[in-house]
């Protein structure tokens, strides 16, 4: 099972500001029910040991997490 940290409030604002909240939310339970859900395309970002991880919100905008 997947623990949600709090998300920075940076990151709230920008999510807010490019109108992304409802697509955001949508990714963020796809992740927690299933991470390798194909409309997530999930990416293992460089270097490879510090475990950071990107989704797709959408086309443009893709969010970070560490496994």
């Amino acid at each position: 099972m997947m623990i949600l940290l709090p998300i920075s409030p940076v990151a709230l604002k920008e999510i807010d500001r490019h109108i992304l909240c409802k697509k955001f939310t949508k990714q963020v339970h796809l992740l927690l029910r299933n991470p390798q859900h194909p409309s997530l395309n999930v990416e293992i970002l460089e270097p490879k040991w510090r475990g950071i991880h990107s989704f797709r919100i959408d086309r443009k905008y893709r969010a970070l997490f560490i496994f």
